[in-house]
């Protein structure tokens, strides 16, 4: 999957990851800085939603849609759509250029708004890629735990990285009977999650 990405994706990855570097050297205000996935984060969500059940694939924080793109790969590859969620307006329209320039808008369902209180719209989730502000993590989780099948995969960014911020989450997270957890220490930390 990863050796043949298609042109407009990587076109697009390689302006974005353009992009993330000056916005992390140059002062950029950390709401509008992208803060996106480093590329090996990319290939690791890529290949655990390519390893994922049959069902509905999900992203919570899109951003510019760089992670999306990595988890759009694996769609094209296990043949699913993938929904992403976005609050932030600028980051919005950021996203769909990014689909648009990348040719991925048949693949990648953007949906402009909280999703903590729209994924109950959904049903049958099989994977779920969060990353967003780290204050709604638990809130997130806790909405989309329950919409998830067995052996459908989540996946938390930032953990190692914000782990005293992350605290409350991650101790409900390891004492929650309705799935397996495990910290990957790639990059900034991965917590994956396995519903039972």
């Amino acid at each position: 999957m990863f050796h043949d990405i298609f042109d407009p994706i990587k076109e697009r990855m390689n302006y974005l990851e353009f992009i993330d570097k000056n916005d992390r050297i140059n002062g950029t205000p950390k709401l509008h800085r992208l803060r996106q996935i480093p590329p090996e984060t990319g290939k690791f969500i890529a290949l655990m939603l390519s390893a994922s059940p049959d069902g509905v694939a999900t992203e919570i924080g899109t951003s510019a849609g760089y992670s999306s793109m990595w988890l759009a790969l694996a769609c094209i590859e296990t043949k699913r759509k993938l929904i992403t969620f976005e609050i932030q307006e600028e980051k919005v329209k950021m996203a769909r250029e990014t689909f648009s320039k990348a040719g991925i808008e048949n693949i990648v369902e953007l949906v402009h708004g909280d999703a903590r209180h729209l994924i109950s719209r959904y049903t049958g989730i099989s994977f779920c890629f969060l990353d967003c502000d780290k204050e709604y993590y638990l809130d997130c989780y806790e909405a989309v735990i329950p919409k998830m099948i067995r052996g459908g995969i989540l996946i938390a960014d930032n953990v190692i990285s914000h782990a005293a911020m992350l605290k409350p989450f991650l101790d409900c997270v390891y004492n929650d009977q309705r799935v397996d957890a495990v910290l990957v220490p790639l990059k900034n930390g991965e917590l994956v999650c396995r519903k039972r």
